[in-house]
């Protein structure tokens, strides 16, 4: 079996530990690197590679915002899963723009850090519920989402699209929900993308959590 190798990125010791812990007994995981910011963590990446890096925003020398678009900049192909105690949207939001492909609540229950790990290593943005909730009732609200071309909206199935996207589902679950064939909704995510002038899935999270924003 293939390892997921994680490297873990926080200024708190005991947090490290106990997120490297919390992760022992997985067979498909496996800690290969710890860092306490984010000078430390791009270090650790000329020697390491790992699949997956859960990074802590709140940290000294290098905070998480700035490791993030370093590390991006660097590999673009990067997985990088937010674990703070910060709830912010706006931090959140930026984190996403940053690159981050998910955010994880350090009170959330073990067994959903083990479903955000998984789903982030497959490419798949992961968000708690309680900010899907919000992405959700947000994009209800949006009636026509445009790009910057206001006469080219979005159509109904390309707005159906883009709130399961922020929904984190996968292609595969997107086409159960609307009895499509996933080939038809893989084209359907990538001209949505393409219209709003987007390159990825997470740039759509953080669109429409913008869009929620202005509905406000």
């Amino acid at each position: 079996m293939n390892h997921i190798k994680i490297l873990i990125v926080d200024d708190h010791p005991m947090m490290r530990d106990a997120l490297q812990m919390s992760l022992t007994g997985e067979d498909d995981l496996e800690v290969i690197g710890q860092a306490s910011n984010g000078v430390e963590a791009l270090s650790l990446l000329k020697k390491i590679s790992p699949d997956i890096i859960l990074m802590d925003l709140l940290m000294p020398d290098m905070n998480g915002l700035e490791a993030i678009t370093q590390i991006i900049k660097l590999n673009p192909q990067a997985k990088i899963l937010v674990l703070t105690s910060m709830e912010d949207e706006d931090k959140v939001v930026a984190a996403i723009q940053a690159g981050a492909l998910g955010y994880f609540p350090k009170t959330a229950p073990r067994t959903y850090l083990l479903e955000a790990i998984r789903k982030v290593v497959d490419g798949i943005p992961y968000m708690p519920s309680g900010i899907t909730l919000k992405l959700f009732q947000g994009l209800r609200k949006i009636k026509t989402v445009a790009t910057n071309d206001s006469q080219n909206p979005l159509t109904a199935r390309q707005q159906e699209i883009l709130m399961l996207i922020a929904e984190g589902k996968t292609d595969e679950e997107i086409s159960n929900i609307l009895h499509l064939q996933e080939s038809t909704v893989r084209a359907h995510v990538h001209h949505t993308l393409q219209r709003l002038g987007l390159e990825n899935r997470s740039q759509a999270v953080a669109f429409v959590h913008q869009q929620m924003k202005n509905e406000e």
